[in-house]
């Protein structure tokens, strides 16, 4: 019993020994990595402030200087300024030409500038997204090892796709600026390619999840692949494929933002240029304006997909 005891004891030290010199191990390890990355953080702090022109940490408490000129001498300005309405600030230039902007629908009735602009840029996204959501389907039912049993046409597709979420909407949009010139033209097709390489990803992924047994029943009466993708396939992953679609959305609106003040037209172009030229009352408007704009479409696109895919799904709680 004694013998039986010491050898328990023994073993219980050993793995005590054990565990202790691998928990001291992981923490090694764990201080290395922690350790390493700061490094590497700070080196890459200091390089890109020495590579910056004007070194960034010697400009950062000048911000507040920036900043001031932004702010309008008469807030009432950044409401005239959203709706077109005339200020009494108005001297003749540029800061203050608000009702110029006007586009007049019919008679005395016109819609803002800044609105018209912005429904431009809604525009960008929406047909971006319909491109890259046409393409992005039938590439993710080729792309699905459980769907396609070619594995070149597979490795074809993903490639494919790979290619072209590689690039950056805004490089992509230069390219295509320069060949169609700026506009929103060379915008959409930026975002909509870039959309489908995204989107197709996503969904050829949720393809490989579905259940394969509506599959094989119409495998068994003959059914040819585009009728197994149609009947079988489409029916499990069109919820989850509208709710990635429309999140999409949210992110283009963003993305078409940034590349409209590039030259890419809508919104972007006259943040950019307003913010360049110190305009606060027209800068603080299209701030207020793209805020909110973002946020009722977050919102709506929410809503949206609760009801698609149920609210247990979009809260991550199944």
């Amino acid at each position: 019993m004694t013998f039986a005891a010491t050898i328990r004891s023994d073993a219980v030290r050993q793995a005590a020994d054990a565990w202790r010199r691998q928990t001291s191990l992981r923490r090694f390890y764990t201080a290395l990595g922690i350790g390493s990355l700061l490094v590497a953080m700070c080196t890459a702090i200091w390089f890109a402030d020495e590579a910056n022109a004007g070194h960034f940490f010697d400009r950062l408490p000048h911000i507040l200087d920036f900043l001031s000129w932004l702010v309008p001498k008469d807030w009432n300005d950044v409401w005239r300024a959203l709706f077109d309405i005339a200020s009494p600030h108005d001297k003749g230039s540029q800061e203050f030409n608000f009702p110029l902007g006007r586009v007049y629908l019919w008679g005395g009735f016109y819609l803002p500038e800044y609105f018209e602009l912005m429904l431009t840029t809604l525009n960008v996204a929406l047909v971006s997204t319909f491109i890259g959501f046409v393409f992005a389907v039938p590439f993710s039912f080729i792309a699905a090892r459980n769907l396609t049993p070619s594995p070149v046409l597979r490795l074809v597709v993903k490639r494919f796709m790979e290619l072209l979420r590689a690039f950056p909407e805004i490089v992509i949009a230069g390219l295509f600026a320069a060949i169609l010139s700026t506009g929103p033209v060379a915008a959409i097709i930026a975002i909509g390619l870039h959309s489908i390489g995204a989107l197709g990803k996503l969904f050829y992924e949720i393809n490989e999840n579905i259940d394969m047994r509506a599959e094989e029943g119409l495998r068994a009466v003959g059914a040819n692949w585009f009728e197994r993708v149609r009947f079988a396939g489409l029916p499990q992953v069109l919820p989850n494929f509208m709710s990635y679609t429309l999140l999409r959305i949210e992110i283009n609106v963003r993305i078409s933002t940034i590349i409209g003040a590039v030259g890419g037209g809508g919104i972007g172009e006259e943040l950019k240029l307003s913010i360049s030229r110190g305009f606060g009352a027209k800068t603080l408007a299209l701030v207020l304006l793209l805020f909110t704009t973002i946020f009722l479409v977050d919102q709506f696109s929410a809503s949206l997909r609760r009801k698609l895919v149920g609210e247990q799904a979009f809260m991550m709680g199944a």
